[in-house]
């Protein structure tokens, strides 16, 4: 795309494809439009239709035909073409594999000289790109220029770019003090200077008054949030970094976000908070996301309380964990069901594995406890399925397919363990319990 602009007429030729039909259906207000407004919509019909196709040698022709339509003299015309070739120029030149820096440096010069409302977004989207690549001295650099740009007055929407620019900058200060401070912490203390300790503290001034502006909007702001409370909680900012976390997690001014739940967590974890803090913060995540692997914690948490509330609750837990394909195969959270089940049963609480299998029973059996599932399981692990078979047994009876099949694949091994096994799924399963 960093070549001249070919003519009008070379800008039409590349449409040969383009049959005359393309014309049949076009309403009255496109028939209205010129012949090189209608070529226009064509060019980026296909140049999305080559993205989508990952056809990138074609779209990056294509492209540079279509920055003739910045000679269209419509403001509106200019500013929606603006958007598509800064958009779609973007995709393409991130995944044409004969791309390089050099492409992507010119391309953003281009739309920045294109039009100032573009010019802190192409700005910003080239930083993170750079970031991306691992340069970050130039990102910062990128940044920088960007947040002094002045051009006139800002929209509401410039300004809502521009926080993100110093929110990135303050990011950046951030990581390097980050750096600077592991040094530090490797050195001696009279091995540290002065200018060592006021660069490290123009560098968090830097970065937290930055971060500090970002957070205080609604937002998802989760890599800004860590690195704000990272610089509050090393200057012994406890409490205030616990009131951002707070209000990250819990103000309504903010999107639901499973995240904001697992950093003040993993906070308050970190400062020895007693175990009620950290079941509450651990409750509302469970809501929002019962499959997150911070549930395990969760229910170890609950069983380490002495009410038998609580350990209703984390069996409850362990169920939806297995409701989610990513823990279907764990073989520790079926270790755990296994083990809460059976003291359930010993304590007389036969009803709370009731509760959670009644809205299971139509499809855990196909999900977890079909024949075909056993001879896997058995194959892959079978000390797990030993236990899946038993759980099984427990919740359908001795009769049910995945406890059949395991109990026939290894009583030839593991025959006085399998025979205890059967033994105890006769006595407690819940059709025994319920006189079926």
């Amino acid at each position: 795309m960093d070549q001249q602009f070919p003519s009008r007429s070379s800008f039409a030729s590349a449409y040969k494809c383009a049959s005359v039909s393309k014309y049949d259906h076009l309403n009255l207000k496109d028939r209205k439009q010129s012949g090189f407004q209608r070529t226009a919509k064509i060019c980026l019909r296909q140049i999305r239709k080559a993205v989508l196709h990952h056809d990138w040698q074609t779209a990056a022709e294509l492209m540079t035909n279509y920055f003739q339509i910045l000679e269209d003299t419509s403001p509106r015309n200019q500013r929606s073409a603006c958007k598509a070739i800064w958009r779609m120029g973007t995709t393409i030149l991130q995944h044409h594999p004969n791309s390089s820096m050099d492409n992507i440096e010119s391309f953003t010069r281009k739309m920045k000289i294109i039009g100032v409302k573009f010019y802190l977004k192409a700005c910003l989207e080239h930083a993170i790109h750079l970031l991306c690549n691992g340069k970050m001295d130039e990102a910062y650099r990128e940044l920088s220029v960007a947040e002094t740009w002045r051009y006139g007055e800002k929209s509401a929407n410039q300004q809502e770019v521009l926080k993100l620019i110093q929110g990135y900058r303050a990011l950046l200060d951030y990581y390097t003090w980050a750096k600077k401070n592991r040094v530090v912490h490797d050195m001696a203390n009279d091995a540290v200077d002065s200018s060592t300790a006021q660069e490290m503290h123009k560098y968090f001034r830097q970065a937290s008054i930055g971060l500090r502006d970002v957070v205080q909007s609604p937002g998802v702001w989760d890599p800004f949030i860590l690195g704000y409370v990272n610089l509050l909680d090393f200057y012994d900012g406890f409490e205030e970094a616990l009131k951002v976390l707070n209000d990250y997690a819990y103000d309504s001014r903010f999107p639901l976000n499973p995240n904001a739940h697992v950093y003040l967590y993993e906070f308050l974890k970190r400062h020895d908070s007693s175990p009620k803090k950290l079941m509450k913060v651990l409750r509302v995540l469970y809501h929002l996301t019962p499959s997150h692997e911070l549930m395990l914690e969760f229910n170890s948490l609950l069983l380490k309380s002495r009410k038998s509330c609580h350990h209703k609750e984390a069996l409850g837990v362990l169920f939806c964990l297995l409701d989610f394909p990513t823990w279907k195969e764990d073989c520790n959270t079926w270790k755990c069901l296994l083990k809460q089940v059976k003291k359930a049963v010993a304590q007389g609480y036969s009803d709370w594995i009731k509760e959670q299998w009644e809205p299971r029973q139509d499809w855990w059996p196909a999900f977890h406890f079909s024949k075909y599932r056993a001879h896997k399981d058995f194959e892959e692990n079978n000390t797990n399925a030993y236990r899946k078979a038993q759980i099984a047994g427990i919740l359908m009876g001795k009769g049910c397919k995945y406890f059949i099949t395991i109990y026939q694949l290894g009583r030839k091994v593991q025959k006085a363990k399998l025979k205890k096994m059967r033994q105890y799924v006769k006595d407690h399963s819940l059709l025994q319990l319920s006189g079926c």
